[in-house]
């Protein structure tokens, strides 16, 4: 009896987990399903109940210049962010597994504080400096911005994946010849290569997604949140749905490969083992 009531115990509880799981995700993408749904409204107001079925707004979208121009930024910054950022998160990350120096948790500190930072702060911060140096209202301004707050994150997960490899299988390259470079090349970028295609897709993600610092940074090269703020101005425009399904896909996208990429790697290390 009383295994019994033990498994029905347990039972109780798996099911009251999977619930709350459940509410959890109800809860955070219930804002983004009523977007993606009122998306194809028909009506310019969202209201219960629907209108017709309708593509208007993904036309509309499609047709207007100030989109386009919001998307092109946003792509060139996000891509060109994801790549340096990953760039600088790998060194930073190599940097601490390979070498033991003095103050190298202040080094961890200050190379993780960025993303906990306020983004009002931040964002202000970075038009200071930015306009101290005539680099404020351009381009490149949001590049440097986002790039700020993304390399943690790149650092963050080539950390965890450099954490699980052996450290003898760099040592054992060298006594085979290998010089550091080459070591570099054959030894530790194909081990961290799943975690770097998936901090590229993370911190381009969070570049796509950004935008505080970039509305403080961009001056009249806007990316296309900083966009979605002006059609928010004077008028509730149906179009932000739009525009916001089409982001939230790209950015979920990014975020799942990245997750497959570093699981999947995760999974067949612990085959091995």
């Amino acid at each position: 009896m009383s295994g019994a009531a033990d498994m029905n115990r347990n039972r109780a509880l798996d099911w009251a987990l999977v619930a709350y799981i459940v509410l959890a995700y109800a809860f955070v993408f219930a804002p983004i399903a009523a977007s993606f749904v009122f998306s194809f409204n028909s009506d310019r107001f969202p209201s219960i109940p629907l209108g017709e079925f309708s593509l208007d707004w993904y036309r509309a979208i499609a047709t207007d210049p100030l989109v386009w121009e919001g998307a092109r930024n946003t792509l060139m910054v996000g891509v060109i962010v994801g790549v340096v950022s990953t760039l600088l998160g790998f060194g930073a990350a190599y940097t601490d597994y390979r070498y033991k120096f003095a103050g190298k948790q202040v080094y961890l500190a200050l190379a993780l504080l960025p993303p906990t930072i306020p983004v009002i702060i931040l964002g202000l911060a970075m038009l200071a400096y930015l306009s101290r140096v005539n680099l404020s209202g351009n381009a490149l301004s949001v590049i440097i911005s986002h790039v700020v707050v993304c390399a943690p994150f790149a650092m963050a997960i080539i950390r965890l994946r450099l954490s699980q490899m052996d450290p003898a299988l760099e040592p054992a390259a060298w006594n085979l010849g290998a010089s550091e470079w080459m070591a570099m090349r054959h030894v530790i970028v194909p081990f961290c290569a799943p975690a770097i295609l998936g901090a590229l897709f993370i911190t381009m993600a969070v570049s796509f997604d950004e935008f505080a610092v970039a509305w403080f940074v961009s001056g009249l090269n806007e990316t296309l949140p900083v966009k979605v703020l002006g059609f928010l101005q004077g008028q509730v425009s149906p179009r932000i749905n739009a525009i916001g399904t089409f982001v939230f896909i790209l950015s979920m996208t990014l975020v799942i490969l990245a997750q497959l990429l570093l699981s999947g790697r995760g999974a067949k290390s612990a085959e091995r083992e």
